[in-house]
């Protein structure tokens, strides 16, 4: 085994630089074919996706890299880099690289060879070379026994965090074991709603006004302690680390756009959970591309009355609020002519899911991410009063949705940490249990290569997204850092239960085993919140605009 401690955090900010060095070659290329001039040609980035997306995936491999020589350089500093974090991170350093030289698969079909834009992958090959020692079986043997020694905590390696945020997760790594995961199994199965009591109990502990100002009954704990309480909720089950989003959204929308009496009427209520809110704005035929969503709502006297088709609505039925984009010009054909309503409706039960008149829905049934329900729901006269116009200005409500995608995208990749993490557990505890041929098979290598893998990966997903989360908080533009850790994050999920399955066998195949929910769970994280394509067009975009 190679244990690199005294030059670790340096070798780690050489890979970083090295795979930066490439990015920034990569894109002059791309920048070839799609920006001739310096000037973005978004047909010809639509026409070189393959190129412009491989990009993508390079930069957000490289951010990776760079967050964690940042992170091990302070945990250094601090006297607390031992192999616990060594291990995983030259690990991860050695993989991306070499995937960086050799070809990165943007999905399981599609792999992007830098060399086939003629860049020059050789520079990778010293500090692949010099990590090569740290990367070995007698590694990733021992990772997996680190793992052993650190079940039921927070995660393998030390987190960085200050001693506020490090209670925290651990009061909620501590919550998601004792009151979620012995029971999400059988909520999964059933189709169950999140029960109401625990809903209580998380709006008690300040869940759903994490971000919020004090002033509004939140705890303004920004956006790196949501992070930290949706990873660990999702570790529970992605369902309870999913409750905070549209309180999130809802709660970002008012604050920054609402009115005084908006904010009043809405936001204490948001932070206590004593309103659910929920996100009304995808349509059928609309998808990604919310500029042309055609539900409308027509102005009529003191309210408004909407008409149209919404879907994949998460929680409308028990929903009390809906955020709802519109389009209120009927003449406009694009983003112009959308406003959001903050739209009340009563809470629907099991036997009278949409009591309220004028909207009716349907629940669409779904492989995973349950406790929530999805719906689509149909609206024919269903009333909003004037005053629920959100900042009491038509016409701005692409505007104002567009400034809570970075972190709605900053949450999701948490999310998506939370479950990647919940797929290790079972599998370890499973490869640590399960004995076949004299031994538990956790002592073979590909077993063993796969969990050090995961744990390798998850480490370095979740210093990018805690990097997003940071430069959130710091009101710096983040759709780029936000985009990548998205993007990274929900692949790491999927191949984390995609393994963990494998390590189960036929075992991992039935219904009643956790490791098939998690599976499903896993594989919605790269569609919602911008499926992997949108976000890898996001980052392109950015990346040949000028972004860092």
């Amino acid at each position: 085994m190679s244990l690199i401690l005294s030059d670790l955090p340096s070798l780690l900010a050489r890979s970083a630089d090295a795979a930066e060095a490439l990015v920034g070659e990569l894109r002059a290329k791309v920048a070839e074919r799609v920006a001739p001039g310096g000037r973005l040609d978004r047909a010809a980035l639509d026409r070189e996706q393959h190129a412009a997306h491989g990009l993508a995936w390079c930069a957000a491999y490289a951010e990776t890299l760079r967050q964690t020589a940042v992170w091990a350089r302070d945990l250094a500093a601090a006297g607390q880099l031992g192999e616990a974090e060594a291990l995983p991170a030259q690990l991860l350093a050695f993989e991306y690289l070499g995937q960086l030289a050799g070809g990165v698969a943007m999905n399981q079909g599609e792999v992007f060879r830098p060399a086939d834009l003629e860049v020059a992958v050789e520079r990778l090959t010293p500090m692949i070379a010099a990590l090569r020692p740290g990367a070995g079986q007698a590694v990733k043997d021992r990772i997996v026994e680190l793992l052993d020694q650190a079940r039921g905590r927070p995660s393998l390696e030390a987190s960085g965090l200050d001693e506020t945020l490090e209670a925290v997760r651990i009061q909620f790594t501590d919550f998601a074991a004792e009151k979620i995961a012995p029971f999400a199994q059988a909520w999964h199965l059933a189709n169950d709603l999140i029960p109401l009591p625990l809903l209580e109990e998380l709006g008690a502990l300040g869940v759903f006004g994490l971000t919020a100002p004090e002033e509004w009954g939140g705890s303004g704990l920004g956006k790196v302690a949501m992070c930290v309480v949706s990873e660990a909720l999702s570790r529970g089950w992605i369902g309870t680390g999913s409750l905070g989003t549209r309180s999130e959204i809802a709660g970002e929308l008012i604050l920054a756009h609402g009115t005084a009496e908006q904010k009043q009427r809405f936001l204490p209520k948001i932070t206590s959970g004593e309103i659910i809110p929920t996100a009304v704005f995808t349509e059928p035929e609309a998808g990604s591309d919310l500029a042309s969503l055609r539900t409308r709502a027509v102005k009529d006297g003191a309210n408004w009355k909407v008409y149209g088709a919404k879907t994949w609505i998460t929680h409308a039925a028990r929903a009390d609020l809906m955020t709802l984009l519109v389009r209120t010009d009927p003449a406009s054909r694009d983003h112009r002519g959308l406003s959001m309503f903050l739209a009340e409706k009563p809470r629907g039960t099991e036997a009278d899911p949409f009591p309220a008149a004028g909207m009716s829905g349907g629940e669409i049934p779904v492989i995973g991410y349950r406790g929530m329900r999805e719906y689509e729901l149909a609206f024919d006269g269903f009333e909003v009063a004037d005053e629920n116009l959100l900042g009491g200005q038509p016409g701005q409500g692409f505007v104002q949705l567009m400034a809570t995608f970075e972190s709605a995208r900053i949450q999701t990749a948490a999310r998506a940490i939370g479950v990647a993490q919940n797929a290790l557990d079972v599998a370890l505890d499973y490869a640590l249990a399960r004995r076949q041929f004299g031994g538990p098979i956790a002592d073979f290598p590909r077993v063993a290569n796969k969990l050090a893998m995961m744990a390798a990966e998850i480490l370095g997903a979740r210093r990018l997204a805690w990097f997003a989360a940071r430069a959130k908080d710091e009101g710096r533009r983040c759709d780029l850092e936000a985009g990548m850790a998205k993007l990274v994050a929900a692949r790491i999920a999927w191949a984390a239960a995609d393994n963990a399955v494998q390590i189960h066998g036929g075992t991992g195949f039935a219904v009643e085993q956790p490791v098939s929910r998690i599976l499903a769970d896993a594989r919605i994280l790269n569609i919602f919140e911008g499926a992997g394509e949108i976000q890898a067009q996001v980052i392109a975009r950015r990346l040949l605009e000028g972004g860092n």
